[in-house]
């Protein structure tokens, strides 16, 4: 655009990158008081001429005769479609229907460098300077109304510390036990037989705080979900543990449950006719080093034990005891509601305080001997010779 000044639409800057549609800073000078014809505007700014035409299409009879301008400029652009492109431009929606003043795109004239586009027309007329602002003055004009705004959702909703969400979200967020610090502390205490274990992961950075007003630490954690008899996630157990697997973490209580526990628990397997619950993780985990192909519940406590919920097609109950008081007042609590259902309950009981005491103590063989003197004749050929006929993993 040989001659042509460019004062009414900046040139670009040394290395700047502006996307199309972005209102420019306009300077504001005296521009020409007169437009030729629209057409020829709107042909030269397709062109790619948008120097001079700029500069004498902003100035066009002042304010007043803006709207004027730029109906002429949409109808131009909207009812003379040239290409396939242009033709879709009639069945646009509202929200896009401004996008019509500005389908040309920024153009920059060759020769002075000068760009724009009919969006920063409109800004430099009405002395705009904010693209919002811009816009609102378009919609105005096509009598089309403001865009809902979106609703503003956080990246992270907060939810309630302890709760079922709190839970499910820190399962969600941790990974595998398979090659952890996690699987490392399972070997340490006799478990090596990890299988049908979906309900275990690890965190390699569990928050841990001794109580309210302490300061935030964080440890290695093993982490349980505790669901209900339909496989949803209600709570969740954390074992932190130090960082070299060998043992717990070195802190006040290093196990702690969240969420709802009561009548739920940590599932191994999935229960049919025979289950076997139990209060501890580490406990249950040990008799599926033995029983590999029963289904096992971990109720996280004696209490918890007492009221755990039973599958409607449960018909016979293992109940896993732990020698102490707590342990046999679980016990006696749950053979009466089992008889009460009409589901058989059979008691296991281990040498020493539990069943990982013993696993640790005396081996793997050991335990399945003494479990097999406990089980039910039919149990022991269908969960232990069977299982271990059929290659089931240890």
């Amino acid at each position: 655009m040989p001659g042509g000044t460019g004062t009414g639409v900046r040139s670009a800057e040394p290395d700047e990158h502006r996307p199309a549609g972005r209102v420019a800073h306009v300077a504001h000078r005296p521009i020409a008081a007169l437009a030729p014809a629209v057409g020829e505007i709107v042909t030269a700014h397709r062109l790619g001429i948008t120097g001079e035409a700029a500069r004498q299409l902003g100035g066009v009879a002042g304010h007043h005769a803006t709207p004027r301008v730029l109906a002429l400029c949409c109808a131009k652009v909207v009812d003379r479609p040239q290409d396939s492109a242009q033709s879709r431009l009639r069945n646009i929606t509202l929200d896009a229907t401004y996008s019509v003043l500005c389908s040309t795109a920024h153009k920059t004239d060759a020769a002075t460098g000068d760009h724009g586009d009919l969006l920063d027309l409109i800004a430099m007329n009405r002395g705009l300077d904010r693209l919002r602002d811009v816009l609102d003055e378009a919609r105005s004009f096509l009598a089309l109304p403001r865009p809902a705004p979106k609703p503003v959702t956080s990246r992270q909703v907060a939810v309630p510390t302890g709760s079922p969400d709190s839970a499910r979200r820190l399962f969600a967020m941790s990974q595998p036990v398979s090659g952890t610090i996690a699987q490392s502390y399972l070997r340490k205490r006799g478990i090596t037989a990890l299988h049908a274990t979906e309900a275990l992961r690890f965190h390699p950075r569990c928050y841990y705080r001794p109580h309210a007003d302490a300061p935030t630490q964080t440890w290695p954690a093993l982490i349980a979900a505790v669901t209900d008899l339909a496989g949803k996630i209600t709570g969740a157990h954390r074992t932190w543990l130090d960082p070299s697997g060998a043992s717990k973490a070195p802190i006040d209580t290093p196990r702690r449950a969240m969420g709802l526990l009561l009548g739920n628990g940590v599932r191994f397997g999935v229960a049919g006719d025979v289950m076997a619950a139990g209060e501890g993780i580490e406990t249950m985990l040990s008799l599926r080093s033995a029983m590999p192909a029963m289904p096992m519940v971990a109720a996280l406590s004696a209490a918890h034990l007492a009221a755990i919920l039973f599958p409607r097609t449960l018909r016979r109950l293992y109940i896993v005891r732990d020698d102490d008081p707590a342990g046999d007042g679980a016990m006696a609590s749950l053979i009466d509601r089992a008889n009460e259902a009409g589901i058989e309950p059979v008691s296991l009981s281990p040498t020493l305080g539990d069943f990982n005491e013993d696993l640790c103590k005396h081996g793997i063989d050991a335990l399945r001997a003494e479990l097999r003197l406990q089980l039910a004749p039919e149990d022991v050929v269908r969960f232990m010779e069977l299982a271990a006929s059929s290659g089931t993993k240890r």
